[in-house]
Formats: structure tokens, C-alpha cells, sequence
């Protein structure tokens, strides 16, 4: 509770510091008193508003509520909106000032002993302070369109794969993966099931989850069940958990291991009725005629300690032939390097999520960036090693922030063909 409290104490002081230096900023390109009283009344405005989101995000992580609903999404995405805009803006401004700071001290230092000038700093740039101000318009605005549209600017990308020991029958095969719905932050159904009928129109053999269906409780999902049902696939729909999925177990006791055993059991269930098998640390057959492949399914395990690991490998593959071709549905990419890499059974091809690709981030041919790729070495796209492929989908849905800049949500169509 204290360091919640602490946490908030540092990003209120935070932002007091950057309002007061962004107020002045944009002062100074202000001369017409008049405009300047209603620029001061509408500041003032703004910011009480974003102290009033701080207020409520504080009382939304004191009740443990930090990823329950869209409301708390919408407080979050005001608080970082107001925070990276401004963090721009005094950035840039800080580093005329810092020149100005050492063109003032240099003439003290200089005219020590002698006449002094009347003023030893001299006054902003005006062009420079409105570069700043451009520059931290950039996020600002990018941000406001991350929240408003680009959260459901769903992105189909496909990715065509060639191996050689591919089942004949499957050339041509088409999986769709999705992950990280997130449902809890969900807050527009008609948006939600634009991505749904986009899916579908992939003409998908199968279509793939893989994890984080939800935030943090059970119910979150039950008002978008009947639209993840309507997902189409010809051969069938299947799914693995993520580490979100577990995270209502942390409001039971500890002890309490037949609640939580009912608990998970509850959720689960909810996966037939949307028409997915639920592959927990199990396995199954694909067949067209006689060739087959086998789907691999791992509930969450991640590197990280704070991840709920309830994943077992060992007992997903226990069956599995040698020479079977495999694909894996796995959540945490971290996953791969640290189990599935090094197994003794190859694993053709991975598909995981996790990362959303920290939903900001910049996504170009030959280029890609995010803060992600500072946490996740493998944070999205494909990745090749040892004649094995990972795949990390950057997520169908969004947390925290409600919105996505730049790594906007994904569908993936994995095309596969036989070569040789």
C-alpha cells in the first residue's frame, strides 16, 4: 500500500514539476494579456482534470482494481497523454534553457569586477519554444488518436512459411493467430467485432488464441462472449491461457486451493461455449486424410518471476511423435529460448503474444522500434533459429493504455506450403 502511494506521490511531483515548466514555455510565446488569461484559465482546467484522473487511478490501485474496466484505461491514457506530451515539450525547451543558463553564467563570470550588464540571461527564442511546442504536440496527437481510433486499427499480416517436411495435404494451409484480447478493457462492440469479421474473411483453416483473454477477472469476458463466438475456422478453433488469465486467483486465499481450483475450472469452461478447445498443456492431431499435424498447447509460462507458471511442457508433448510436424501455442515469448528452443522434440513453428509491442512503437519496412525490444529480445514479428520460427503477435486488444501508436493490433495468417 505504501509504495502505491509512494508510486503516486512521485509521478504527482513529476507532473507538477513539467506544468509548471510547460505553463511558462508557452507564456513566454504569449504578449496579448488577454489571450494569455484565457490560456492560463484553460491550463489550469486541463490539469485539474489530470490531477482528478491521478485521484482516481489512486483510488483504483488502493481497492486492487489497477486493470479492472475501461474507466480506469480512460484515467490512464489522460495521465500518460498529459506526461509524454509534456515530457516532450519541457525536453526540448530544457535544452535552450540550459544554453542560456551557460551564456548568463559565462557573462557573470566575465564581467566580475566590471559593468554589469543589465541582464546577464537573455530571453528565449521564440521559434525554438515553438518547436517545442510542435514536438510535444506530436505525441500529444498521436496519442489522441492511439486512444480514439488506432486501438481498433486491426492490421492483417501474413506470413508465408515453406518447409520441407510439411504434410503434402497441408500445402496451402492457413492458421490465423490472435492474442491478448484483453476483454476487460474492451469498450466498443461494433469496433470489436469489425476485427472479428476481419478475421474471418482470412478464410482461416484454424484459428489460434493465445492468451490474456481477459485483464484480471472471469466476468470481464461475459459481454463479449457471443462476439469472439461468431470466429469462423474450417478445422477448428483452439486456445492457451496467458498470464492475465490467472491473475483473479490473487484475490483468494492462499490457502484456499479448492476455490481456486473452481475458480480456473469456471473460466475455462467459458472457452467451449465460445467454440474453442482449450489446450492446457496438451496436445492434438489435425488431420486432413491421412496426413497430420499436431497443435502443441502451453498454458502461461514466462521468464519472468512475477509470471504465473503453470505451464508444462514436458506433459504438452508427452505423445507427441518425433517426426511429427508441430506448431506450439504459447504466450510469453520468453518462453521459446527458455523451454521450447532447447527441446529435445522440434517444434516447427511457435506462435505466442504477450509483448502488444508496449502498443507504441514505430513498424516500417526494413525498421522497427518500441520500448519493448528493451524488455523482450524476441518482442514481435518472426524470428528464426535452429530451423525453428517464433512468431510474437503484437495482440488483438489493448491494457492500460487505452490505445495503441504506432503497433496497432494484429492479425496474423501463417500461409504454410511443402517445398522439396
Amino acid at each position: 500500500m505504501r509504495r502505491r502511494t509512494n508510486f503516486i506521490l512521485i509521478i504527482i511531483g513529476l507532473h507538477l514539476f513539467l506544468d509548471v515548466y510547460t505553463y511558462y514555455g508557452f507564456r513566454s510565446l504569449l504578449a496579448d494579456p488577454k489571450l494569455l488569461k484565457i490560456f492560463t484559465v484553460l491550463y489550469l482546467c486541463s490539469s485539474a482534470f489530470v490531477y482528478y484522473c491521478l485521484f482516481q487511478f489512486y483510488q483504483g490501485m488502493q481497492e486492487g482494481s489497477f486493470f479492472r474496466g475501461s474507466h480506469l484505461n480512460f484515467y490512464i491514457g489522460i495521465i500518460l497523454t498529459s506526461l509524454v506530451s509534456r515530457i516532450f515539450f519541457v525536453g526540448f525547451l530544457s535544452i535552450q534553457d540550459g544554453g542560456r543558463f551557460l551564456i548568463g553564467a559565462y557573462t557573470w563570470i566575465t564581467n566580475l569586477g566590471g559593468e554589469k550588464p543589465e541582464m546577464y540571461f537573455p530571453s528565449r527564442r521564440k521559434f525554438l519554444t515553438m518547436g517545442a511546442a510542435v514536438l510535444g504536440a506530436i505525441p500529444l496527437f498521436s496519442m489522441i488518436y492511439g486512444i480514439s481510433k488506432g486501438k481498433y486499427n486491426y492490421k492483417v499480416n501474413t506470413i508465408k512459411l515453406a518447409f520441407k517436411d510439411l504434410p503434402k495435404a497441408f500445402d496451402g494451409f492457413k492458421i490465423v493467430q490472435i492474442s491478448d484480447i484483453h476483454a476487460g478493457s474492451l469498450d466498443n462492440k461494433e469496433e470489436f467485432e469489425r476485427g472479428i469479421a476481419l478475421v474471418n474473411a482470412q478464410n482461416p483453416d484454424l484459428v489460434v488464441f493465445t492468451g490474456d483473454m481477459i485483464n484480471s477477472e472471469k466476468e470481464e469476458l461475459d459481454p463479449w462472449m457471443e462476439s469472439i463466438g461468431k470466429l469462423q475456422a474450417n478445422h477448428g478453433k483452439y486456445a492457451v491461457t496467458g498470464n492475465h488469465d490467472y491473475y483473479g486467483l490473487y484475490q483468494l486465499d492462499d490457502d484456499d486451493k479448492e476455490g481456486k481450483k473452481a475458480y480456473m475450472q469456471e473460466f475455462f469452461d467459458k472457452f467451449p461455449k465460445m467454440g474453442f478447445q482449450l489446450l492446457n498443456n496438451s496436445h492434438e492431431k489435425i488431420s486432413l486424410g491421412e496426413d497430420s499435424i499436431t497443435l502443441v498447447g502451453v498454458e502461461n509460462w514466462g521468464k519472468a518471476r512475477w509470471s504465473p507458471k503453470y505451464g508444462d511442457l514436458e506433459k504438452a508433448m508427452e505423445g507427441v511423435e518425433e517426426d511429427a510436424f508441430t506448431v506450439m501455442l504459447t504466450h510469453d515469448p520468453t518462453h521459446w529460448d527458455e523451454q521450447i528452443l532447447p527441446h529435445k522434440k522440434h517444434v516447427h513453428l511457435s506462435v505466442c503474444g504477450h509483448t502488444h509491442g508496449y502498443q507504441f512503437g514505430i513498424k516500417m519496412p526494413g525498421f522497427k522500434w518500441s520500448p519493448a525490444q528493451y524488455s523482450y529480445p524476441r518482442w514481435m514479428g518472426l524470428y528464426e533459429e535452429d530451423s525453428q520460427y517464433l512468431y510474437v503477435n503484437t495482440g488483438f486488444g489493448f491494457l492500460a493504455f487505452p490505445g495503441r501508436v504506432g503497433m496497432w493490433p494484429e492479425i496474423s495468417v501463417f500461409e504454410l506450403s511443402s517445398v522439396g
